[in-house]
């Protein structure tokens, strides 16, 4: 397994399009591929998002042996999803998918990685991913800071976003920081088309009640919010972040290989 930390520096910020360019209609006809981790996890709010632009979503799951392609060519982008697994474990599937990210980040096509994706994709380029040295977690909701990259990327981020994670990771070589938290100080960052969030905007109202149930036991840790916060701060918090989604995912797939703007 090789990381690369230096092949897919950032390019300059160039802030999203509030709507995408016509130039981007044909992807629509392409679908986007979604990376999962478990049996019952869904895309959520991402999904949503994706499908209202006209976008099909071709699922995998390579945990229970769904393969990768071996390019994009024929998909608008992909996204990774989060999980209760860590980018470290030994696993076949999890080393395999960080090996998989070197082919979007190559041809150059919109990737985002969310929580685990985000933190696979720092892994690939070189970056260390670890618990928090006190042992804290981010579960529930809190601040985060967008830069000035963040902010000429797209300019309004909310407040405080969604999170459930144990790990964090280190800002990789060569890449932007978009967004900075405190006790875990990355939350958003880019190289070239390739995103990741530490947090989770494709948490639906429906998947927040799934996961506060069943990973109840998450709030006995440091630094956990307890769940009747997690609905509270949903009812003040949410409609900036849904509103940030929509807007993010728009631009995100309006990018396109430097190559193919050259050749154009």
């Amino acid at each position: 397994m090789s990381f690369r930390t230096d092949r897919f520096g950032g390019a300059e910020v160039v802030a999203f399009p509030r709507k995408a360019p016509s130039a981007a209609a044909s992807e629509t006809r392409r679908p986007v591929l979604i990376v999962l981790h478990q049996e019952c996890s869904t895309p959520g709010r991402v999904g949503n998002a994706l499908r209202a632009l006209g976008h099909r979503l071709d699922i995998r799951r390579p945990r229970f042996g769904d393969p990768l392609p071996e390019t994009l060519d024929r998909h608008a982008g992909a996204v990774i999803f989060g999980g209760p697994m860590s980018a470290n474990d030994p696993d076949d599937y999890i080393r395999r998918e960080i090996d998989w990210i070197e082919i979007p980040l190559r041809e150059q096509r919109p990737l985002l990685g969310i929580c685990l994706g985000a933190q696979m994709l720092a892994m690939q380029l070189g970056a260390r991913v670890a618990p928090h040295a006190q042992a804290l977690t981010q579960i529930g909701y809190y601040p985060i800071r967008p830069t000035a990259a963040g902010h000429a990327l797209c300019p309004h981020w909310p407040a405080q976003v969604y999170h459930w994670h144990r790990e964090g990771f280190e800002l990789p070589v060569g890449t932007e920081l978009l967004a900075e938290g405190d006790d875990f100080p990355v939350q958003a960052f880019r190289t070239g088309n390739a995103f990741g969030v530490q947090f989770h905007p494709d948490v639906t109202y429906a998947m927040m009640h799934r996961w506060t149930t069943r990973g109840y036991d998450g709030f006995s840790a440091p630094g956990a919010r307890q769940r009747h916060h997690h609905f509270a701060d949903r009812a003040v918090y949410d409609v900036a972040e849904r509103a940030w989604l929509d807007h993010f995912i728009n631009g995100w797939l309006a990018r396109r290989p430097m190559l193919a703007q050259a050749a154009e």
